[in-house]
């Protein structure tokens, strides 16, 4: 499991690597290697933990369209996501690398930016540690035993994973230096708030208890808000 995992990361880390340096057309870039870097290191220590600790969770991660229960407008939203995911990294390699269009962002923007990214993985590994249901696809889990999760952040909002992209979303384009990269990270919240209220309708039909557990913990993404 830990090849393997070993492998997929880096076939998605280094194709992510080719989209921004090839855009950027200076394979010199700092930022570009620090993002890198961030992502590598990251994948890496996620994969060498949960292949001890969550074996089935880090396997259906590293599968996320082969979940066959899953609703096809969810693998459309997957598809349509990673697609436009690489398209923003081609787009913020082309602005920060080729067309600088904008000042640059100063080297304490870029770190908080790194910093964003950071605390985004860690707050996504606090939602791994307290949900091993937390698959890639929106579906009723039956084959793994499937039962609402109400503690760690789940009992703070119900989509805590949707809230920690959040962080790394914004964070990416400062550590990039790409300041019209900040345009997609509103749109990308958009995206999986809708797709948030399609999983709890599913969720609510097919999983016991969670219509109770929307009752007690009203919001999705930031407490207080929404």
């Amino acid at each position: 499991m830990m090849l393997r995992t070993a492998i997929t990361s880096a076939l998605w880390i280094g194709l992510m690597g080719v989209c921004l340096f090839a855009a950027a057309g200076n394979w010199r870039w700092p930022q570009g290697w620090a993002f890198i870097a961030i992502y590598f290191f990251g994948s890496l220590g996620f994969g060498a933990y949960y292949a001890k600790r969550d074996p089935a969770l880090l396997k259906s991660r590293m599968e996320p369209l082969k979940d066959k229960g899953a609703p096809w407008w969810d693998r459309v939203f997957l598809l349509t996501f990673i697609t436009i995911w690489f398209l923003w990294l081609i787009f913020m390699g082309v602005d920060a690398g080729r067309w600088h269009l904008t000042a640059p962002m100063p080297v304490a923007v870029n770190t908080i930016g790194g910093l964003l990214i950071a605390a985004g993985f860690l707050a996504t590994l606090a939602v791994f540690n307290a949900n091993s249901f937390a698959e890639p696809t929106v579906r009723l889990q039956s084959d793994r035993g499937q039962h609402v999760i109400d503690t760690g952040p789940y009992a703070l909002v119900r989509h805590p994973m949707y809230a920690s992209a959040i962080l790394y979303l914004f964070g990416m384009p400062l550590l990039l230096g790409s300041t019209w990269g900040l345009l997609a990270p509103p749109l990308f919240i958009v995206a999986v708030s809708l797709r948030a209220i399609g999983e709890e309708n599913k969720l609510a039909r097919e999983l016991p208890g969670y219509a109770d557990y929307m009752q007690r913990v009203p919001y999705r993404l930031v407490p207080f808000v929404w």
